[in-house]
């Protein structure tokens, strides 16, 4: 994962579908390149011209994995 302060401001970004609709905590992504190589980079949408984090391919299907496990109940 890089972070970065210059990263692509512009282009297909997407609101996340679990974002909050209310003006609340809204998660933007956009999809870099195509195929193994390509990756994903994120954004505040409240802060569109702030900073930008990069993941390659790999560390994007690790996260969406572990975000996708159920979480047992307290």
């Amino acid at each position: 994962m890089a972070h970065r302060d210059d990263g692509p401001q512009t282009g297909d970004w997407f609101t996340s579908s679990y974002s909050d609709n209310q003006g609340g905590q809204c998660v933007q992504a956009r999809r870099l390149g195509t195929g193994p190589a390509g990756r994903m980079a994120v954004r505040d949408s409240k802060n569109p011209g702030g900073g930008v984090f990069e993941f390659d391919s790999g560390a994007w299907a690790d996260f969406i994995a572990f975000a996708a496990k159920d979480e047992p109940s307290p």
